[in-house]
């Protein structure tokens, strides 16, 4: 039923997911430990365009623009990105257990970052390193993929799992010769997963290519649709299927690399959230992708807020994702099986 209310009335249900988007939004921004009064948030974001007379306090502008802002819009663009990736990947390789690090992209950049804690680079550098070894891995992969004889879908996904497998021994080795009472900790914070330290020069960052990226995926969301049905299907409606795939991994890769390299590692957004997005709208990616844009914004926000909110000390938000997406994917995964 809800399939046929999406195929009816789609522009409803995405004006609804719209909408909740910016409630959520427009929350996150007034909580904290430092309350913003909604009218406050409201003048000040309506002041960059307005001139609204000031009905707030310095002290709540700087915390509002420098501190606040800046980590509600750079959740919302991770929650996105993520989703859309997982999205993308699922339907590419036919496959809802796919998620935006099954090709490396995760454990590349963690061992980026890993080795830039280890080398002192600062957080640019941890950053950029994150980003630059996030990438690498899929160009490994892709390499050996294009070289290796044999089923290409089958080999990309091996080929994933064992640069997976080596980028996750280099995490181990540097945190075995990483400094106990420094580096150590640093390195394990970051693998948790933190948007806590986020600031508007970090956004500057992973702007262009998460814009990039994600705006590519929707441009051909119609085309892995038809990849969904199979290379012999989407070959004779005249879609390249392999060159199609490329693409998308490449661009999935681009917006789950920037992700990563500014939160750390944030799991089960990309794997979870498609299955949510497809129970709403269908499987058809030009409802099916956006859908899951909106829904991992919204639930990555969720989830942020509430490690903000829940403890005196914030809880990384890597930990609260697999809490929450491990077992409403085993009710996902007992549901499906029930009902057929």
């Amino acid at each position: 039923m809800r399939e046929g209310i999406a195929r009816n009335h789609p522009a409803v249900v995405f004006g609804m997911l719209v909408v909740i988007t910016l409630v959520i939004a427009l929350a996150s921004l007034v909580l904290g430990r430092f309350y913003i009064p909604i009218d406050s948030v409201l003048g000040m974001l309506g002041n960059r365009v307005f001139s609204i007379p000031a009905a707030w306090t310095g002290q709540q502008e700087t915390l509002f623009f420098n501190v606040r802002l800046p980590r509600v819009v750079m959740t919302l663009a991770v929650g996105c990105s993520l989703a859309a990736a997982g999205a993308a990947f699922q339907g590419i390789f036919q496959n809802p257990l796919v998620s935006p690090d099954f090709l490396g992209a995760s454990q590349g950049a963690a061992f980026g970052a890993c080795l830039a804690i280890l080398l002192s680079l600062g957080t640019l550098g941890v950053s950029l390193m994150a980003f630059a070894f996030s990438i690498l891995s899929v160009v490994i992969v892709l390499t050996v993929s294009h070289l290796a004889k044999g089923n290409r879908v089958l080999v990309t996904v091996l080929a994933g799992v064992m640069v997976s497998s080596l980028f996750q021994a280099g995490v181990s080795f540097t945190k075995l010769v990483a400094d106990p009472s420094v580096q150590l900790q640093a390195i394990t914070f970051w693998l948790m997963g933190s948007l806590a330290s986020t600031r508007s020069s970090d956004f500057a960052l992973v702007a262009a290519p998460m814009l990039v990226g994600n705006l590519g995926l929707f441009a051909i969301r119609w085309k892995i649709t038809i990849l969904t049905m199979g290379d012999e299907e989407a070959i004779s409606m005249g879609v390249d299927a392999p060159r199609v795939r490329t693409l998308v991994i490449i661009l999935a890769t681009i917006i789950t690399a920037a992700s990563v390299s500014v939160s750390g590692i944030v799991g089960w957004v990309g794997l979870v959230i498609p299955h949510v997005a497809r129970a709403l709208v269908g499987a058809d990616y030009r409802r099916l992708l956006p859908a899951s844009m909106l829904l991992g914004a919204s639930f990555l926000l969720v989830v942020d807020d509430i490690a903000r909110l829940a403890t005196s000390a914030e809880i990384p938000i890597g930990i609260l994702t697999a809490f929450v997406g491990a077992p409403f994917f085993l009710w996902l995964i007992t549901k499906s099986r029930s009902q057929r």
